[in-house]
């Protein structure tokens, strides 16, 4: 006589069921959207509808302690989430079949909502959020049926001794349900791994933007790294940055994907006529470069938030001036493909600075992470302000008029850079030779310059450092030296003294509401050799 599952084995089933029918949901989801090239799959859309709501003081958190991780950590929180839903859901179809589908309803619900709140919305957009919820439906009931009669042919009213129920056959309709069930589950799973690399395979709107990317051949300048600007200390860091270690921060889950012939940006608002400008609309133009030096408003004091890169594009005050301006703006409200948006001060894109929409960085048409095909670059601006990336809009404005993203959220209207400094070597917590100790670092406050830079060790008097030349005060400055340490623990404080002749203020300030104040400090120790 075949062996009756166990209570355990058979309890055990029903979350299975429940997890295996939420992932189906899922893959079917997001494959439906690959397929129909939509960027936010449900999932996603959730993931960025959370972004846009979360408080500035939460973002400022997540930001502060895990830095470019804050999305995949926030990715892998609703992974977790989902699964323990899902198999919840399993657990209450095996009681209450109107559990699941009032979960599924309401996640539907949800995912509606992420989808239709996000930028350009269509209403082909919501298809992969209904596909989800029928495959959650379908699954859920094909897993659970045979568990079911399971249940059924292992209790008193069935065949609680193993005797086969009437029209089972020889074989126990318990053992049966069990076998469909397992068999269904092979079947489901299987289906899903299909639909879901298969909807990757045809979804591949990232890989032909990398393609046209990568065989694109722009008319600028190469790079040239001026001379004097690097100095010869090992261990700081490069004068350019090269693109794929200069940082990123943005508010995109999925990058959006843009086809250099599918790209447009509209200038409008306060203007005498509108103006709208495609890509090759930039080539046809002439091409001004600049090196500039970019800085995310939530760089701590000595942090990674910053890098120094060769722009290519078209000035911004040109195209303005286009349009014609109107009196009364002083405000520029810029939006990205994702729907971020930033409001920049009219002041900082017409008063003749190497403000630019950007179509290369580094010699390079722009990396898709980075803002291809067209990026703002606008020197002494915290990014949150000026950088919009995959920018398609400018609506020239008032900032009474407007509310951006990071602005809503507590941050400071204007964003004006600030003095900075760091010490790159020696690196915090490093132990080095006693004697004289080579020191050096970058030192940066886009569109006003540097003229000194100074380093304290363990508050002793202040020591001047060198500067290596740059070309202009859009980008940071290399500063390095030497100084006399004797045998110990040390610490080594660094302040900057800006084109203006204004010393870096020593007051810690954090990075919210307009970036972060205070002098950069290491501790290392010296040994004897």
């Amino acid at each position: 006589m075949p062996e009756r599952p166990s209570l355990d084995r058979r309890a055990l089933a029903w979350p299975l069921a429940g997890l295996l029918a939420g992932a189906a949901g899922v893959v079917a989801s997001y494959a439906a959207a690959m397929v129909l090239t939509i960027r936010e799959a449900p999932f996603v859309a959730i993931a960025e509808l959370v972004v846009r709501t979360t408080p500035g003081p939460v973002v400022q958190f997540a930001l502060k302690f895990f830095g470019a991780y804050n999305k995949s950590l926030l990715l892998g929180v609703m992974t977790v989430l989902s699964v323990a839903l899902f198999f919840f859901v399993g657990r209450w179809a095996r009681r209450r079949w109107w559990v699941p589908v009032l979960v599924y309803s309401l996640l539907a619900v949800l995912a509606a909502v992420a989808v239709v709140s996000s930028a350009g919305w269509a209403t082909v957009d919501l298809l992969p959020v209904a596909i989800g919820y029928v495959t959650w439906l379908v699954a859920l009931s094909l897993l659970t049926e045979p568990l079911r009669r399971v249940d059924a042919g292992a209790t008193p009213a069935g065949a609680g001794s193993g005797r086969p129920l009437p029209g089972a056959g020889s074989v126990p309709a318990y053992v049966k349900g069990r076998r469909e069930f397992l068999i269904r589950v092979a079947a489901i799973g299987g289906v899903a791994a299909i639909v879901g690399v298969s909807g990757r395979l045809l979804g591949s709107g990232r890989r032909k933007v990398e393609e046209t990317r990568r065989l694109l051949r722009l008319d600028v300048r190469a790079p040239r790294v001026p001379a004097g600007s690097r100095l010869e200390v090992e261990g700081i860091s490069p004068w350019q940055t090269p693109n794929e270690e200069f940082y990123r921060i943005d508010t995109a889950i999925v990058t959006p994907a843009i086809a250099p012939e599918d790209w447009s940006l509209r200038i409008h608002g306060m203007v005498e006529r509108e103006v709208v400008v495609t890509y090759q609309d930039l080539l046809d133009e002439e091409l001004s470069d600049a090196w500039v030096t970019l800085c995310c408003v939530s760089n701590p004091i000595g942090g990674p938030l910053v890098g120094n890169a060769w722009w290519s594009g078209v000035r911004i005050d040109g195209l303005l001036e286009q349009a014609g301006v109107l009196p009364g703006a002083d405000a520029v409200l810029q939006t990205s493909e994702d729907g971020w948006n930033c409001a920049t001060p009219l002041a900082a894109l017409t008063d003749g600075r190497d403000a630019l929409l950007a179509v290369a960085m580094n010699g390079e048409p722009l990396p898709i992470d980075h803002g291809f095909p067209v990026r703002m670059v606008v020197p002494g601006l915290y990014g949150y302000v000026s950088a919009t990336k995959w920018v398609v809009d400018m609506e020239v404005t008032r900032f009474a008029d407007v509310d951006a993203y990071w602005t809503q959220r507590g941050w400071g209207e204007l964003g004006p850079i600030k003095t900075a400094s760091r010490i790159d070597v020696p690196r915090s917590g490093s132990s080095v030779p006693s004697g004289t100790v080579q020191v050096g670092g970058v030192a940066w406050h886009q569109h006003t310059g540097i003229s000194a830079v100074e380093v304290s060790l363990d508050g002793g008097p202040w020591q001047p450092m060198e500067l290596g030349r740059v070309p202009s005060d859009d980008t940071w400055v290399q500063w390095g030296g030497s100084i006399e340490v004797g045998p110990g623990d040390h610490l080594l404080r660094v302040r900057a003294t800006d084109g203006d002749g204004v010393v870096q203020t020593p007051v810690e300030r954090d990075v919210l509401p307009d970036g972060a104040t205070g002098h950069h400090v290491v501790d290392f120790s010296a040994q004897d050799s």
